[in-house]
C-alpha cells in the first residue's frame, strides 16, 4: 500500500540539484518585460508632488505606470478592498508601491524605481500598539471578546493570584524563494499568469478585477513554491496584477520579483502581540479563572488580521481546561507593513500567553512548571468523566495530552533531567541550564468555514497511468508526494504510475488557499472521491464481463483480479476504454461537522485537534545572555502518518522556525516607521548551528477519531508551537539566576536574557 509509507519528497532530487523549476525560473518569450515598484520614504502622509521624468528616460524604460493609469480595480486586499495597488495620493507605510516601472530588464527597472522624486506632506506615523491604542485606530469597532464562566468572581476568590504583560515579536517569512509572478497575454485578451501563490484561486480574482475580465478569463497555475509559511497566501497579488495590468497594456509578457530587501520591506509580518493577562489559582496552580487581553498590531490595512486575531482567541486555551476565561482582542491599524499568515496564523501567539501564565503560576508557588501544566490539562477521552468545553465552547472529544505527555517524558527521562539541571545550576555560578516540556493542541480547520473544501481531477489512460490535480499548492511540504500516494493506494498501483501536475485553476476552479494546516486533508479526500469513483466504474465493466459482483473486483499491486483471472492495471483501463467506461472524474470535498459564529464567539470551529509536546533543555550565559538550544524531545500527534518521513521533517523544521520567533529572530522599525532588519545581514533566521545538537522526534500512535483521509491528522502548523518549550526553557534558565520571576519577552534575544538575569538576580 501507498500510504503510510516513509518516501522521500517527489521533487527530492530536484531540490538537492538545483533542477527545480520556479517562476522565475519559466523561460520568458524574448520580448518579455520586467517590472519595479516605486516605493514610499515616509510611514504616514500624502503625495504632494511626483515628479517621474527621471525615471520615464530611465535607460531600458518602456513605461512608468501611477494609480491614475490603471485601468480597472486599484485593489489587491484579500478582505476588506483597503489596499491599493499602488499608492492613491495616502501613504500608510515606509515602502508602499507608489508607481510602477516597466523596462527590458531587472536591472533596468529596479535602477529607474530609484529615481522618483517624491514630495510629501508627512504626518507623525503610528508604529506601535501604544500609539494606536492612544489614538484609537483600529480594525473593527471595540474590542472583540470570547468569554465563559464567571471570571471576575473566579479570580477574586482564588486563593492565589498574578498578573502580567508579555510583549511578543512578530516574524519574517524568509522563504528561500522570493515573491514572483509572470503573466502571458493570450490572442483573445485572456491572461495566463504564473505565481508563487498558495492561493491561485485568489490570484485569478484579483486579476480578474485588475482587467476588468470574468474569472474564466484569468488562469493561474503554480508548479511549486521555495517555500511560504503564509507569506504566499496574499501577499503575491500585487505582483500578479501588476504584471497583469502590464501585459494587457504592452501586449508582452511581463514578469516581476523582489529583490531580498524589498521583499521584506514590502510585504507583511507575523503579527506581533502585546498579551495582558491576569489569574487566579489554587494550591496545585490550577486555573480558576484566567483574563486575557491581546493587543495585536495588525498594520495598515487589514488584510487577514481579524482570523488571525480570530485563532489567537481561540487558542488561549491551548492544552488547558479553563472553566472561567475571557480574552479580550484589540486589532490596532498602525502605519507598518500589513502584517499578513504566518505558519499556526495566530495560535502560536495565543499559546504562547497561556505557557507564559503556566510558568508564572509555577514560579509563584515554587512547583515543578510541568506539574503545573498537568494539573490544568484537558482530561483525556479515555478517563474523562464529564465533557470538557473550551472557552468557546466546542467540546474537547478527542483528548490525549496526558497520555501524549506521559510518554514523552518517559522516554526523554524527563524527571531524572530536570534534577540534573537543578544540580549543575546549583554548581554553577556562570553557566545556568533551563528544561521545560510544553504541550500542543491546535484546531484543524479554516474559521471562515465555506473555505473548508476542496476539489480534484483525476484521469486514468487507457495505457494504465494516472494523471491527478487538485486545488492544493506544493511549497516544499510535499503535500503532492501524500495525495499521489493517495491515489496510487485507490488503484492499488506503484507511485511510480501516478503524477500530479501543477496547480491550474484552469482544471479545479474555486479553491481554497493551501493553510490551515488543511492541505492534505482536504484535497486527500477530495482525490479519493474521483479515484473511487473511476475505479467503482471500472469494478462494474469488469465484473459484467466476468458474471461477478463488482465489489468482488480487487485492485492491488498494480493488478486487478476478478473471478480467478488477473488482468494488469493497464490492461484493465484499456477494456474499460475500449467498453466506452469514462475514465476521468473530478472529486469534491467538504469537512463535515462545523458550526461557527465568530461574533459570539461560539459553536465548533475545528473538526479535531492535532496534539503534541516539545521537550527542551538549554544552556544560557549569565554575563552575556548568550545561549544554546542542547537538546529537544518531541513526540507528536499525527494520526496515522500517511508519510512519517515528511512529517517528522515538518516537525522537526516547525520547531527550529518556532524556536527562531521566540529567539533570535528581531523585527526593529526606527522611529520613521523605517524596518531596519530588511535583509539576512541584519535579520537572524535559525542556521543549522543553531539547531539542538540532541534533537530526537517520534510519531505518537494515534488514529485519528474522525474520519479524514486514512485517520490522518495534519502536520504542517502544529509542530511550528512546539518552539515555545525552548523559551519556557530559558525562562526557567533565567529563573535559576535569582529570586524574582523572569518576565521574559520574545524573542528572547541575548540582551532580553541578559536584562532578564538582572532583573531577577535583584529580587524584582
Amino acid at each position: 500500500m501507498s500510504v503510510a509509507r516513509p518516501l522521500p519528497h517527489d521533487a527530492a532530487p530536484l531540490h538537492v540539484t538545483g533542477a527545480a523549476r520556479y517562476v522565475d525560473d519559466i523561460p520568458a518569450p524574448a520580448n518579455a518585460l520586467h517590472l519595479a515598484f516605486g516605493l514610499a520614504t515616509i510611514a504616514r502622509g500624502r503625495i504632494a508632488g511626483m515628479d517621474l521624468d527621471a525615471v520615464r528616460a530611465a535607460p531600458g524604460v518602456r513605461d512608468v505606470l501611477t494609480a491614475y493609469d490603471l485601468p480597472f480595480d486599484n485593489d489587491v486586499s484579500p478582505s476588506l478592498h483597503d489596499e491599493p495597488l499602488l499608492s492613491d495620493g495616502t501613504i500608510h507605510y515606509l515602502g508602499q508601491p507608489l508607481f510602477l516601472v516597466i523596462a527590458d530588464s531587472h536591472l533596468a527597472a529596479r535602477r529607474a524605481a530609484r529615481m522618483g522624486v517624491i514630495s510629501y506632506e508627512e504626518e507623525t506615523p503610528l508604529l506601535t500598539i501604544e500609539e494606536a491604542l492612544a489614538a484609537d485606530s483600529r480594525f473593527e469597532e471595540g474590542p472583540r471578546i470570547y468569554q465563559s464562566g464567571d471570571t471576575d468572581a473566579a479570580i477574586k476568590d482564588a486563593p492565589h493570584r498574578i498578573e502580567g504583560r508579555m510583549e511578543l515579536g512578530g516574524q519574517e517569512h524568509f522563504y528561500l524563494e522570493g515573491q514572483a509572478a509572470l503573466v502571458l497575454p493570450q490572442d483573445n485578451g485572456d491572461v495566463v499568469v504564473h505565481s508563487s501563490t498558495q492561493h491561485p484561486s485568489e490570484i485569478q480574482h484579483k486579476v480578474a478585477d485588475a482587467l476588468g475580465l470574468p474569472m474564466h478569463g484569468v488562469r493561474v497555475e503554480t508548479r511549486r513554491m521555495g517555500g511560504g509559511f503564509g507569506g504566499k497566501e496574499s501577499q503575491g497579488n500585487a505582483l500578479a496584477c501588476a504584471c497583469a495590468v502590464a501585459a494587457a497594456r504592452t501586449g508582452r509578457p511581463c514578469r516581476m520579483r523582489y529583490d531580498r530587501d524589498d521583499d521584506m520591506v514590502i510585504t507583511g509580518k507575523r503579527h506581533d502581540f502585546r498579551i495582558d493577562y491576569r489569574a487566579g489559582f489554587d494550591d496545585d496552580g490550577r486555573l480558576l479563572g484566567i483574563e486575557f487581553t491581546q493587543y495585536v498590531r495588525c498594520g495598515w490595512a487589514q488584510d487577514l488580521s481579524l482570523p488571525v486575531a480570530d485563532r489567537a482567541m481561540l487558542h488561549a486555551d491551548n492544552a488547558y481546561h479553563l472553566p472561567n476565561a475571557r480574552i479580550v482582542s484589540h486589532r490596532m491599524k498602525t502605519n507598518t507593513q500589513s502584517a499578513t499568515a504566518f505558519r499556526g496564523f495566530g495560535g502560536p501567539q495565543g499559546m504562547v500567553g497561556i505557557e507564559r501564565v503556566m510558568d508564572h503560576v509555577a514560579h509563584t508557588l515554587g512547583r515543578d512548571p510541568f506539574e503545573v501544566r498537568r494539573a490544568n490539562f484537558y482530561a483525556d477521552r479515555a478517563t474523562r468523566s464529564a465533557p470538557q468545553r473550551t472557552p468557546y465552547g466546542q467540546t474537547v472529544e478527542d483528548g490525549i495530552i496526558n497520555a501524549l505527555t506521559d510518554d514523552l517524558a518517559t522516554r526523554a527521562d524527563f524527571a531524572a533531567r530536570r534534577r540534573a539541571v537543578d544540580d549543575w545550576n546549583a554548581a554553577n555560578p556562570i553557566l545556568k541550564k533551563g528544561i521545560a516540556l510544553t504541550p500542543v493542541k491546535f484546531g484543524i480547520s479554516f474559521t471562515l468555514t465555506h473555505l473548508n473544501q476542496a476539489g480534484a481531477l483525476v484521469h486514468v489512460y487507457q495505457d494504465g497511468s494516472v494523471q491527478l490535480n487538485h486545488g492544493g499548492t506544493e511549497m516544499g511540504q510535499g503535500l503532492y508526494q501524500k495525495v499521489a500516494q493517495v491515489a496510487a493506494a485507490r488503484f492499488g498501483l506503484p507511485l511510480g504510475a501516478v503524477r500530479i501536475t501543477a496547480t491550474d485553476t484552469g482544471k479545479v476552479p474555486n479553491t481554497s488557499a493551501t493553510a490551515a494546516s488543511s492541505g492534505s486533508d482536504l484535497n486527500g479526500m477530495a482525490v479519493k472521491a474521483a479515484c473511487d469513483t473511476i475505479r467503482e466504474r471500472m469494478a462494474t465493466c469488469l465484473a459484467e464481463r466476468h458474471q461477478a459482483k463488482p465489489g468482488e473486483v480487487i485492485f492491488e499491486e498494480g493488478e486487478v483480479r476478478i473471478g480467478g483471472e488477473t488482468l494488469s492495471f493497464a490492461l484493465a483501463a484499456k477494456i474499460c476504454y475500449e467498453n466506452r467506461v469514462s475514465l476521468s472524474s473530478t472529486g469534491f470535498y467538504k469537512t463535515p461537522s462545523l458550526a461557527w459564529d465568530r461574533i459570539k464567539g461560539e459553536g465548533r470551529p475545528f473538526f479535531y485537534f492535532a496534539y503534541g509536546a516539545a521537550i527542551t533543555e538549554v544552556v544560557i550565559d549569565t554575563l552575556t545572555g548568550e545561549n544554546r538550544i542542547l537538546r529537544c524531545d518531541i513526540l507528536h500527534d499525527v494520526g496515522s502518518s500517511l508519510n512519517p518521513a515528511l512529517d517528522i521533517g515538518q516537525i522537526e523544521g516547525g520547531y527550529v522556525q518556532g524556536a527562531g520567533w521566540l529567539t533570535t529572530e528581531e523585527l526593529v522599525w526606527d522611529g520613521k516607521g523605517r524596518l531596519t532588519t530588511h535583509a539576512p545581514s541584519t535579520y537572524k533566521i535559525p542556521a543549522c548551528s543553531d539547531r539542538p545538537r540532541i534533537f530526537n522526534v517520534a510519531l505518537y500512535d494515534n488514529e485519528n477519531a474522525e474520519e479524514t483521509i486514512y485517520r490522518s491528522k495534519a502536520v504542517g502548523e502544529p509542530p511550528l508551537m512546539l518552539g515555545i518549550s525552548a523559551l519556557m526553557a530559558l525562562s526557567d534558565a533565567v529563573a535559576a539566576c535569582g529570586a524574582g520571576y523572569p518576565a521574559l519577552d520574545a524573542p528572547a534575544t541575548p540582551e532580553r536574557i541578559l536584562a532578564a538575569v538582572q532583573r531577577v538576580m535583584g529580587g524584582t
